[in-house]
C-alpha cells in the first residue's frame, strides 16, 4: 500500500520497464496487489491525479491486467490545504484514507491542526514511516499524540531490517511494542529496495504485526 511504481513522476521509477520489473517482483514475492504512491510535492513534485493516472494508464498498455491501483503520497503543507479547501479529491489507498508524509528534517508547523481540516473534509490521514522522523525518537511521547488525533500509522517493512539505520529499527520495534502500527508498506523505489526485501528477515516484530493482522488485509 506504498510504493513509487508509475515511471518518471517522482525519485521512484524511471521508466515503464523498470516498473514492470519491481511489479513482476513484488509478484514473485507473493503480493497479490499493489497500491502505488507517488509523490505530491509541490516544490519537488507537483503530481495530480492527472499525471499519475496517465502514468498508471502507461503501465496498463504494456500489462493489460497489472494488479495495480494508483493513490498517491502527499507532504503535508499549504499546498495539500489548499487543494482540499478547493473541494478537489485527493488520492486514496481505500476509501476516505490518505497517505500522507512529513518533512525529515522537522514536523509541521500546526500539524495537528492540518489533520483536523483533513479529517472535517471526511479523510482518514495514514502517516507513513513514522519511525522514520529521527525528530521523534527522543519524544516518543509524539507518536501517542498524532495516534490521539486520529492518525494510522504505516511502517516500511524494511525498518524492521536496520536498513535505514539502527535508531530508525529500534523507533519501528517501539512502535510495535505499544500497538501503534496499523500498515505495512514496502517504500519500493528501485531495484536496491526490491533485493532487500527478498532478502528480509522475519523478525520477532514482524510476527508480532502478522499475528496482529494489520489492515492491509482489508486492502
Amino acid at each position: 500500500m506504498h510504493s513509487h511504481l508509475i515511471p518518471a513522476v517522482d525519485d521512484g521509477s524511471p521508466g515503464v520497464e523498470e516498473s514492470l520489473t519491481l511489479i513482476r517482483g513484488m509478484l514473485d514475492l507473493g503480493y497479490e496487489k499493489l497500491i502505488t504512491s507517488p509523490h505530491v510535492m509541490q516544490d519537488m513534485y507537483p503530481n495530480t491525479p492527472s499525471t499519475i493516472g496517465m502514468g498508471l494508464d502507461e503501465i496498463k498498455r504494456s500489462w493489460a491486467d497489472v494488479p495495480l491501483q494508483a493513490a498517491a503520497e502527499y507532504f503535508l503543507d499549504d499546498h495539500v490545504l489548499d487543494i482540499i479547501q478547493r473541494d478537489e479529491r485527493l488520492m486514496t489507498i481505500k476509501d476516505n484514507m490518505v497517505l500522507m508524509e512529513f518533512s525529515f528534517i522537522s514536523p509541521p508547523l500546526g500539524v495537528k491542526e492540518m489533520i483536523f481540516e483533513l479529517q472535517m473534509k471526511g479523510y482518514q490521514p495514514i502517516l507513513a514511516h513514522p519511525e522514520r522522523y529521527t525528530y521523534f525518537h527522543r519524544q516518543p511521547r509524539e507518536y501517542e499524540e498524532l495516534k490521539a488525533a486520529g492518525c494510522l500509522f504505516q511502517s516500511n517493512i524494511l525498518s524492521f531490517s536496520g536498513y535505514y539505520g539502527g535508531s530508525v529499527k529500534d523507533a519501528a520495534e517501539y512502535l510495535v511494542n505499544h500497538n501503534l502500527l496499523d500498515l505495512l508498506g514496502s517504500d519500493l523505489h528501485h531495484d536496491r529496495h526490491l533485493s532487500s526485501l527478498r532478502q528480509l528477515p522475519f523478525t520477532p516484530s514482524l510476527q508480532k504485526l502478522m499475528d496482529r493482522q494489520l489492515l492491509n488485509a482489508a486492502l
